[in-house]
């Protein structure tokens, strides 16, 4: 891993998202790309990070006022002494947050983007919350949402939430990967639901020729039931404590998100746990 993206807003909830991946940088000795996109309706996103001239923007000086007001909190952020021990570099775009995000992730071969799930909001400045959501249906590199700042940053158990696809090899080996750099057990689950039921022993014995093929070494097999999978996912990572959540998510988007959801969304949504996702393509 050498590039992380954390989108910021300056709110608590991404200052916590920071301070993840800062941990997660020095694990892994990755740089971190902080950004911060000052929105503009109608605007594709671009770089401002560097000087600019007052008097090209006689027109839109509320977007100036921002934009000074922003780079001096992204430098601060940049500067902070708590964070020498990684190479942070700040981003200041302006236009739409999403594609804002979008772009970095291309231009930047992002390989892991590290943002909270809540925000400030508002027509000038906003790109935390509902984009969350966004980068995680969209996302062409692992997405870690971050709701709360965890206790300890060292994901020592790791819930895998799979359905055992073949196009989850992918996300399957960055599980794997994950595991290896903290030393972790990986407790994979399937969620029983009554829509979608399987006998234990045959689920159990799957996802054992599962875990022998991807290599792991330290797991547990487990299977839970609940109403929902979503639900399951989340009750099972409390009951065991778990320091992350991880599940591959098949990116639906149009008419079909609105008719299937996003369990992976509502996961991000709802867990109070970092959770680790992935778009996958079937």
């Amino acid at each position: 891993m050498k590039k992380i993206l954390v989108p910021t807003d300056f709110s608590k909830t991404s200052i916590n998202a920071l301070e993840v991946a800062v941990e997660i940088a020095k694990k892994s000795n990755a740089d971190i790309t902080l950004l911060h996109v000052v929105e503009e309706a109608g605007s594709s996103s671009f770089s401002v990070m560097g000087e600019w001239h007052k008097q090209d923007w006689t027109d839109k000086l509320f977007t100036f006022r921002m934009l000074e007001k922003a780079k001096a909190q992204l430098e601060k952020l940049v500067l902070d002494p708590q964070y020498a021990s990684v190479t942070i570099n700040g981003e200041l775009r302006l236009g739409n947050a999403f594609h804002g995000m979008r772009t970095i992730i291309t231009e930047q071969k992002v390989d892991l983007v590290v943002m909270g799930t809540q925000g400030r909001s508002g027509a000038s400045e906003v790109i935390i919350g509902t984009n969350t959501e966004r980068v995680v249906r969209h996302a062409k590199c692992p997405v870690l949402s971050i709701n709360k700042k965890p206790g300890k940053i060292n994901f020592k158990n790791i819930v895998y939430a799979t359905a055992m696809h073949k196009d989850e090899e992918i996300f399957s080996r960055m599980v794997k990967k994950t595991q290896q750099l903290y030393n972790s057990t990986v407790h994979l689950v399937r969620i029983n639901t009554p829509g979608d039921f399987q006998r234990d022993y045959v689920v159990k014995d799957y996802m054992e020729k599962f875990a022998k093929k991807l290599g792991l070494k330290n797991y547990t097999i487990n299977v839970f039931n609940d109403i929902t999978e979503e639900d399951g996912i989340i009750y099972f990572a409390e009951t065991i404590d778990a320091d992350l959540i991880a599940m591959a998510t098949h990116g639906r988007t149009g008419f079909a998100h609105v008719l299937a959801g996003s369990i992976a969304e509502d996961v991000v949504s709802h867990a109070k746990r970092p959770v680790l996702t992935f778009v996958v393509k079937r």
